[in-house]
């Protein structure tokens, strides 16, 4: 099984791939008020990829990609609604053991409140995503937790927080994930998703006017497909306790840091594994047209390419976005993850590393056309293990968007 055809899982696209946050701001206003906005918008692109499965001795190839999309704002005295739609067509040039693939998704963002921020009052945010991804999508746009193959992922995550006095702040917390890959079995090996729920709970204290401190507990649900014919059970289930400082240092810095224990079942008792875990994220504001934006996080989880199998997963991202000139825009991303495998009915043990980084530009030509190009270089090393798992690839794209 090509184990290697793994891409960085990262929230670092929030600073990078999302185009739409670098065309013109005007859109369509609709309505009395103009509280809607549309912004339409399709892109045409070129890219080149060097590596186009992954491996390590994969074979390069080209294509050619259009990309219709809108963007809907609703913003009101007490809440907003963004929502996004996409379709992606990729046409091959040069890799002909490919057909031509499609990818496409939504996404939805709603937030409500009924204060101010220094208030007491409620807070009600939810975000709701689904996406049909494609293989040869950017190789780190997913903000889902799957390998880099054809497969669909859908989740819904919600909080509900009560601000109680000046000091005081209770949230609870929900969300849902599923990955579901589209095997190829006449291609590829096999991959295993799986569903998953969590449920839990924050209460802060408000210490300053710029530090919060944090108790944070939730507990997991995974219902996987990898334990076929292994004899354990296709359940496992976990809990997080974790605790830590967040808001905001200076009126620049924002951040959020928690740390402490986790608890992993798997396979319904066949095997358990525990450990220190982390959450972490930072933006700041380092001058008028430059932002920093840091990610980073650890947890447990069931493996998507070995069967009964589970691993700890590190990964840590940071992101820049400059304004050089009004029209010209530049993004610089590094990210990193490492998964270990903790537990194997098959005796499976290595641990991968894979890097990843990324330079973009934006040149916003006039109000309704942009010009963009990104190179992005991923390496992938294992250890424990044959190093024919091993890979490096490297992709080139340039394009032009045209937005209303």
């Amino acid at each position: 099984m090509n184990a290697s055809k793994i891409v960085v899982l990262t929230a670092v696209a929030a600073v990078s791939t999302a185009f739409a946050d670098t065309m013109d701001r005007s859109g369509i206003k609709i309505g009395s008020g103009q509280r809607m906005t549309l912004r339409p918008y399709v892109s045409l692109s070129y890219t080149y990829d060097s590596n186009v499965d992954s491996s390590k001795h994969g074979q390069d190839g080209s294509q050619w990609v259009v990309n219709p999309g809108l963007v809907l704002e609703y913003k009101d005295d007490n809440w907003d609604v963004t929502a996004t739609a996409y379709y992606n067509y990729h046409a091959y040039n040069r890799y002909t053991s490919q057909l031509n693939s499609s990818s496409y998704g939504q996404t939805l963002d709603f937030k409500w409140v009924d204060a101010a921020r220094d208030e007491r009052g409620w807070l009600f945010q939810m975000e709701e995503s689904f996406r049909q991804v494609a293989q040869d999508d950017d190789m780190s746009n997913s903000k889902g937790r799957g390998i880099g193959r054809d497969r669909k992922e859908f989740k819904v995550n919600g909080i509900l927080q009560r601000r109680v006095n000046q000091y005081l702040f209770a949230t609870a917390l929900a969300g849902f994930y599923l990955l579901d890959y589209d095997n190829d079995v006449s291609k590829y090996a096999r991959l295993y998703g799986w569903k998953s729920t969590v449920v839990g709970g924050e209460l802060g204290y408000i210490a300053t006017k710029w530090t919060s401190f944090l108790v944070h507990g939730d507990y997991q649900w995974y219902w996987q497909d990898n334990t076929d014919n292994t004899g354990i059970g296709d359940t496992s289930r976990g809990y997080t306790i974790q605790a830590g400082l967040c808001s905001y240092a200076t009126e620049r810095i924002e951040y959020r840091l928690l740390g402490g224990w986790s608890y992993f079942d798997f396979g319904n008792g066949t095997h358990t594994l525990d450990g220190f875990t982390y959450k972490a994220s930072a933006k700041y504001k380092v001058g008028d047209h430059l932002d920093l934006v840091a990610f980073g996080s650890s947890y447990f989880q069931p493996s998507e390419y070995n069967l009964g199998t589970a691993m700890k997963v590190n990964t840590f991202s940071v992101g820049l976005q400059e304004r050089f000139v009004d029209n010209l825009r530049g993004t610089l991303d590094l990210a990193y993850r490492n998964e270990s495998y903790e537990y194997s009915t098959s005796g499976a043990r290595y641990d991968t590393d894979i890097w990843t980084g990324r330079v973009g530009l934006t040149y916003k030509l006039n109000r309704f056309v942009h010009l963009f190009g990104r190179v992005e270089y991923q390496i992938s090393t294992t250890t424990r293990v044959s190093h024919s798992y091993d890979y490096d690839r490297i992709r080139g794209t340039v394009g032009v968007r045209l937005t209303y």
